[in-house]
């Protein structure tokens, strides 16, 4: 299967066979201009022709039989139609019906995180999970739930937590609204945060570094961070009553930085609610796009 992950920084596209082993992956930046008509679909064929031409070159060519699109933001997946990207900037873009007239396979068209969850639940640390929240930190922030062993979508409207105000008087976020969590605790935010504090502009896992170093303002940028992570995570704990938290994305890369504060604060907020167990995802960065490789082999 091909499988393609538009994200806001980068783009990861692969050949997956059906134990989820990427023969062939590629990662580069995600073009820009996506917010032009038909730019989504153009880049999306560019990327699944390279990973035809590079799985070509085996010795034993891959057959390329379906393939899996996920992209951030509000997703229709029935319809195939991108809805909103606040980040990227398209509004109501086809994309299932434009590729398949240019790459001759099936095409499915998923969101990012809830497509990672399926992964996860699939390949990697929710295979035994039936009620669980995906929280993938990244260049923005969204989540996924499963609720009863079932990912939902809600017709695409689910899993915008990266859109829950978590301080009402916070920075603007690209949305339009005023603190919200993607506003606050994404990586974009803590490198933000981090240079209006100190003047230097770093990316975010430096800053996890210089917090793990004991440095005061990368520690204050840290904990507002995590407090705002915290009360998303319990926010949804209360409404859905999920055991597990996953958490991925880029910022997962930091580890117990992250995780062992983001636990702890968790659990002071707690009162009658059930206790998640919070961890980090297994599949790293390539869960979007291995759960682009499951929406494409469930379609054959």
């Amino acid at each position: 299967m091909a499988a393609v992950d538009v994200g806001g920084t980068r783009t990861k596209s692969a050949l997956v066979d059906g134990d989820g082993a990427e023969v062939v992956s590629r990662t580069g930046p995600t073009p820009r201009g996506l917010d032009q008509p038909g730019a989504l679909p153009r880049a999306v064929e560019a990327a699944f022709a390279e990973l035809v031409e590079l799985g070509a070159r085996g010795a034993a060519a891959p057959e390329v039989v379906a393939l899996g699109v996920v992209v951030p933001g509000l997703v229709d997946d029935r319809a195939g139609v991108a809805r909103y990207s606040a980040n990227l900037g398209w509004r109501d873009e086809p994309v299932v019906a434009p590729l398949e007239e240019t790459v001759h396979v099936p095409v499915a068209l998923g969101h990012d995180v809830r497509a990672g969850l399926l992964a996860e639940s699939r390949w990697g640390a929710a295979q035994s999970a039936r009620h669980a929240l995906f929280l993938p930190v990244g260049t923005g922030i969204a989540g996924a739930l499963m609720l009863d062993g079932h990912v939902i979508s809600a017709d695409g409207w689910s899993g915008e937590l990266g859109h829950v105000v978590v301080e009402p008087d916070g920075p603007v976020c690209g949305c339009g609204a005023r603190g919200c969590l993607e506003a606050v605790a994404s990586a974009a935010a803590i490198e933000a945060a981090y240079a209006a504090c100190s003047g230097e502009r770093v990316g975010a896992d430096l800053v996890a570094g210089r917090v793990a170093a004991g440095e005061p303002a990368a520690q204050a940028v840290w904990t507002r961070a995590v407090e705002a992570l915290a009360r998303a995570v319990v926010t949804a704990v209360t409404l859905t009553g999920v055991d597990l938290v996953l958490v991925g994305g880029g910022l997962a890369r930091s580890g117990e930085v992250l995780l062992s504060p983001l636990r702890e604060a968790v659990e002071s907020r707690l009162t009658f609610q059930r206790r998640p167990r919070i961890t980090g995802a297994a599949l790293g960065d390539r869960a979007g796009c291995l759960g682009s490789a499951c929406l494409a082999w469930d379609l054959v």
